[in-house]
């Protein structure tokens, strides 16, 4: 496989509920079918089997690193993010070459 991936852990803050999370993942989850430039999306919360985990994920894969930009600026992308801040006690991410 050829691409680039971007991969994002988040963890909560204190009090975030299931509810919450729930309408951060059903946003989160219509972004593929507003950003084209997505090629495989994925995301889910924490299993709960290792202590220590973050609590949500997002791995999104694309065509190269151009298609992830536009995907980082695109401004539904945007207003998601902007939505989720609220919530979010940490955040890391990585991108890479596949």
């Amino acid at each position: 496989m050829t691409g680039f991936r971007h991969v994002v852990l988040f963890t909560w803050i204190e009090g975030t509920t299931t509810a919450q999370v729930e309408e951060v993942a059903a946003r989160l989850s219509d972004l593929p079918g507003v950003v084209p430039e997505i090629r495989a999306y994925s995301l889910g919360s924490d299993a709960g089997v290792n202590p220590g985990s973050a609590d949500f994920a997002i791995v999104a894969d694309f065509d190269d690193r151009d298609a992830y930009l536009a995907y980082r600026d695109n401004p539904e992308h945007r207003a998601v993010v902007d939505g989720m801040k609220p919530l979010i006690a940490s955040r890391t991410a990585v991108q890479y070459e596949l």
